[in-house]
């Protein structure tokens, strides 16, 4: 039997923690948890290894301190750096976390040279633009989690709206990851009827608003921490279409070289994941409005990309 993937996640917080749970409860591969604190890791893998009875699964988890273990990775999630705390922007992320994800990506690509590399830590599209020129990896194997959790949360708020299933909603949204994104209530739709002929345009702005507060308005409730179950499965769901080569077209921080009229940059587009990692960046007509809406949030993500001199 050929060996199962092997799915590094750096960082055993509550992400990285919930990251590792739903991909062996989906049997997606074998994982190896790393962090800097000692003995959390080793506690949180081995926690999960005993649930495995229960919810069976025969993924094997290892703990570490060391990045060692992590050689000959197929999939790296890099979720480690300070979360967002109250008042804090994500600006005030952005040195702090650069410094830790450009210490993580040196340590992890030296390691696995064939890796794709997800990246989860805010601000995230200037932290995916970080690992891209670190790690020396070609972009399509470089790619950031923020639009299908942002998606997510809009089709969890369209779905109350309307009180229909959430499976049912599917959600469209362009740009870099919170206040400057772009959802897309056109090519949002309820059972493939979008959401412009069942919603007023009041009641969509609105949605759209808290939508792009998603993470903000946890943080508030949580009060001394950040979203951690929706941020981890939007990251499993890629980890699973990129694995399983599944060609699934999700809304990801990908590399841009001209389309969408922006030119070396991280931004938020829709993509085809395989397992080559970003195997096609799909590129749709977009309305005057929009257009600029998406111009603005790629201006705000260069602007964040600058300020780290890539």
């Amino acid at each position: 039997m050929a060996a199962r993937p092997k799915i590094t996640v750096v960082g055993a917080g509550n992400v990285g923690a919930s990251v590792a749970q739903y991909a062996v409860e989906r049997e997606l591969g074998d994982v190896v948890l790393v962090d800097v604190i000692e003995g959390m890791p080793q506690g949180k893998a081995l926690d999960l290894a005993q649930a495995g009875p229960v919810h069976r699964y025969d993924s094997t988890l290892t703990g570490s301190n060391s990045y060692d273990d992590t050689a000959g990775s197929d999939i790296v999630v890099v979720t480690a750096g300070l979360a967002r705390k109250p008042g804090m922007t994500r600006d005030d992320l952005l040195f702090k976390n650069a410094e830790i994800v450009g210490g993580v990506v040196d340590q992890v690509a030296a390691r696995s040279k064939n890796a794709i590399l997800v990246l989860v830590t805010n601000p995230l599209d200037a932290m995916v633009q970080l690992a891209w020129k670190r790690s020396g990896f070609p972009p399509e194997r470089v790619v950031g989690m923020a639009g299908i959790l942002d998606s997510a949360r809009f089709r969890t708020f369209i779905a109350r709206e309307l009180d229909v299933s959430v499976e049912n909603v599917t959600a469209f949204v362009l740009g870099g990851h919170g206040d400057t994104m772009v959802p897309l209530p056109r090519y949002s739709t309820v059972a493939g009827i979008p959401i412009t002929e069942l919603l007023s345009r009041e009641a969509i702005d609105a949605l759209v608003k808290r939508t792009a507060n998603g993470g903000a308005e946890i943080v508030g409730l949580l009060k001394t921490g950040s979203a951690y179950y929706a941020p981890a499965a939007a990251t499993v769901e890629m980890v699973e279409a990129i694995l399983r080569d599944k060609k699934k077209i999700l809304p990801c921080a990908a590399y841009l070289d001209g389309q969408y009229g922006v030119t070396g940059l991280y931004v938020g587009v829709p993509v085809k994941l395989g397992r080559r990692g970003v195997e096609q960046v799909i590129e749709i007509t977009l309305t005057a409005e929009e257009q600029a809406a998406f111009q603005k949030s790629a201006a705000a993500v260069r602007e964040l990309v600058e300020k780290l001199k890539l």
